[in-house]
């Protein structure tokens, strides 16, 4: 298992480097065409190749995983791979280069076990770090066809299971006013940077915290010189959500103040997009949970996170989504990255028993759910961003 993550990880996979993304799709299509999957490939000119992996068809529950090939460290950055009696250290060894591990692992496992693999495919996108901008619509098209969708991100510290994801959303307020020499001419002058100076405080007033809603605006850009009154400005901002209720106040209140301009002749232009909708916990996801803690006989806690993954989007197309079977770890994204040994079979071991109740043509969900949440435990306290 170790060995196969040092080859992974050993393999410079940042989003843009495309030779390297498609070096480690194609030492994960290796590992898993012995298996008895096929590959198709979705051919990408500036970033990596996206793969789908698919095994025959019957009757019966259908499972998608889903993980990425990308990291975010750029070639020499971060490269090397090394490990102690606790931990495993490098590029993507949890984020989530680990998690295709878990995956790789637990479905030999089961063909071993079992035989050849049906109704169980593997998407492997190329960009997921930065935002899944190309991927999303592949995603999105092939997740309907599926009864679960299980993402490989890292596990939380007491390997929590992820069933909620906030929302986010990238905008840039574009401002413009008039130009003109602020010793000589200041009432001819229409200040673009008072307006965006406005317009901040009054996004930043839209945060609510203890809802999980926030706003912040990160970038700001204006004016030309100290003697110049501003002619432009802009203000680039990410709203975060964790309601369907509030990203459509959010919405609403940012279309209100882009209508209206608190300095007179300003005028205002909006860009920008949702880009991963809001992954709200449900029912049906607890009743999974339960059946799956009945299959492995572990306790599950879950967890929600302040961040965003391809959960979200195969959760926005109706596809019961749970996130977090990766392995454990910490550092992400950062030269400090590690990923927790021991918690590495403690996932291949609950992801092939999820499996195996699959290809055994048993329900994964409410066909056997008791009603009990004795098989799931929710650590408030442990809601933070990770991904």
């Amino acid at each position: 298992m170790l060995k196969r993550l040092k080859k992974l990880v050993e393999i410079n996979s940042y989003t843009a480097n495309k030779s390297g993304v498609d070096a480690v799709g194609r030492l994960c299509e290796s590992w898993l065409k012995p298996l008895g999957f096929r590959s198709k490939q979705f051919s990408r000119q500036h970033i990596g190749d996206h793969l789908l992996l698919t095994t025959p068809r019957v009757d019966g529950e259908r499972i998608l995983l889903l993980g990425h090939l990308d990291t975010v460290f750029a070639p020499v950055t971060f490269d090397s791979f090394c490990q102690d009696d606790l931990w495993a250290y490098g590029p993507g060894v949890c984020d989530m280069k680990g998690g295709l591990i878990v995956a790789i692992e637990a479905l030999e496992q089961v063909f071993h076990r079992h035989g050849p693999l049906k109704n169980i495919d593997f998407l492997l996108v190329s960009d997921e770090e930065t935002g899944s901008d190309d991927s999303k619509a592949l995603t999105q098209q092939l997740a309907p066809d599926y009864h679960y969708c299980f993402v490989l991100e890292a596990a939380g510290q007491n390997m929590e299971l992820v069933t909620a994801r906030k929302g986010v959303g990238t905008f840039t307020l574009e401002i413009i006013g008039r130009k003109a020499h602020s010793g000589m001419a200041i009432a001819h002058g229409i200040d673009a940077n008072r307006e965006a100076a406005e317009k901040l405080l009054s996004l930043c007033a839209l945060s609510d915290v203890e809802l999980g809603t926030t706003v912040n605006v990160g970038k700001i850009t204006g004016g030309t010189g100290a003697n110049t009154v501003s002619g432009a400005s802009s203000l680039l901002f990410e709203i975060r959500f964790s309601s369907h209720a509030e990203k459509m106040r959010l919405l609403t209140a940012i279309d209100q103040l882009v209508a209206t301009s608190a300095i007179q002749g300003t005028t205002l232009q909006l860009s920008g997009s949702i880009q991963r909708d809001v992954m709200e916990e449900s029912s049906q996801q607890l009743r999974l949970l339960r059946r799956i803690g009945q299959i492995s006989g572990q306790v599950l806690a879950t967890q929600h996170r302040g961040g965003v993954s391809d959960a979200n989007l195969t959760a926005q197309m109706g596809v019961l989504t749970l996130d977090g079977f990766g392995p454990f770890g910490d550092g992400d994204h950062t030269l400090d990255e590690r990923a927790l040994i021991v918690s590495f079979s403690s996932r291949i071991d609950l992801l092939v028993k999820v499996i195996n109740c699959q290809q055994q043509q048993r329900n994964l969900d409410v066909e056997n759910d008791d009603g009990t949440d004795d098989w799931v435990v929710d650590v408030p306290e442990l809601r933070r961003k990770r991904d």
